[in-house]
């Protein structure tokens, strides 16, 4: 059993979070504040004051729907002046509704696009009681984004949702994910973070009875002047809940930036829990540099397990050796090696064709040839 981890005085309390539908409600940053102390100057300014004239987020699928935001009756409520402002303006809602007993033996594809210039992002999937279906988003690629996805999953279902953001390389994106889990239901939410200018994204979970499982899995490649942060939060406030936070990054290219931090709440309430988060980032070459910060507090110590680990590191040699001491150059060896890292998270997609998809995004970022990205030895 992995020896708990307590946090009797964490850099942050996890606790006091403002929640709010009125942007007013949340202060400006300045950029001192804790969640944005690694943005960049002047990054995602765009998205703290109303824009006019902004669009909406619409789907193509037909499986989903298109609403007014007014019809909405949602219990979530943003954690962010971005998050509360692109709420309190989007004017429509993509809804996609799984039935309660329903099996899906296909993944429900959902291609969002936006309507201007910038748009705001209101989503919402619903997975009935007892069913089990898998969601792959795709974000917008032409269009600068702000907004949030919300997911409830019924009680007893398996719930799977990948987000893919691999947007144009000029525009910034905002996202804040979150996920409510019913009594012994499955949650998978994987993030895939391929493009943009500027991209982040807070995934969150909390429980709504006894039994729910999380498993929140990303990757991330940025390269030359890219800044990607991944801020998440698990909110364990029911006993005997699990989850486990898995994310890989890797960065190549000056000024390449990557944050992720994870951040684990056991309420005094959430009793013989289980919960372990890691995070693995590769550094590819000079100037890149990558954060990681995990954060765990314990308000009881009846738990299960509870843990958590972060490494940054190089490329192993001993790979690469082996690698060219099959007749492999060490450029080719180098993008193998990467493929790699990633396989054990995109893997675990419940599809084969999303998973070839995801790693031939991955390898044509890398420049890997495309008969050994097809390559599934």
């Amino acid at each position: 059993m992995t020896a708990p981890t307590i946090a009797l005085a964490p850099p942050t309390d996890l606790s006091p979070r403002v929640r709010s539908l009125v942007p007013e409600d949340f202060a400006k940053p300045s950029g001192r504040e804790e969640e944005w102390r690694f943005i960049p100057n002047g990054a995602f300014a765009q998205f703290m004051e109303p824009v006019e004239g902004a669009g909406h987020v619409i789907a193509s699928a037909s499986a989903a729907t298109v609403v007014s935001i007014a019809a909405l009756q949602s219990s979530w409520l943003p954690i962010d002046r971005p998050s509360a402002i692109a709420r309190a303006h989007v004017t429509h809602a993509v809804i996609l509704e799984i039935p309660a007993d329903h099996e899906s033996t296909e993944p429900i594809h959902l291609s969002l696009s936006g309507t201007s210039g910038v748009s705001y992002e209101h989503v919402e999937i619903r997975f009935g009681r007892f069913s089990k279906a898998t969601v792959i988003i795709e974000q917008p690629i032409e269009s600068a984004v702000c907004g949030s996805i919300v997911v409830t999953v019924g009680d007893g279902s398996t719930a799977t949702v990948v987000n893919v953001s691999d947007s144009n390389r000029t525009l910034e994106s905002l996202l804040t994910w979150h996920a409510d889990i019913g009594r012994d239901a499955h949650f998978t939410g994987t993030q895939v973070s391929l493009g943009g200018a500027r991209l982040r994204v807070l995934p969150s979970v909390s429980y709504l009875g006894t039994g729910g499982n999380a498993q929140l899995l990303g990757v991330f490649l940025a390269d030359e002047g890219q800044f990607m942060e991944h801020r998440l939060f698990v909110d364990h406030d029911r006993p005997n809940c699990t989850s486990n936070v898995v994310y890989k990054g890797a960065l190549s290219g000056e000024k390449s930036h990557t944050v992720w931090v994870g951040d684990v709440l056991v309420r005094r309430e959430a009793t013989g829990i289980d919960t372990y988060e890691i995070n693995r980032n590769l550094l590819l070459s000079d100037g890149a540099r990558a954060d990681s910060v995990p954060n765990l507090e314990l308000e009881t110590g009846d738990v299960a397990s509870a843990g958590h680990a972060s490494a940054t590191g190089r490329f192993d040699d001993d790979q690469l050796f082996y690698l060219q001491a099959r007749g492999i150059d060490e450029e080719t060896a180098r993008q193998l090696v990467v493929r790699g890292f990633f396989a054990d998270i995109v893997s675990r997609i419940p599809d084969a064709e999303w998973q070839t998809d995801i790693m031939g995004r991955i390898g044509a970022r890398l420049g890997v040839p495309v008969e050994i990205v097809g390559d599934d030895e």
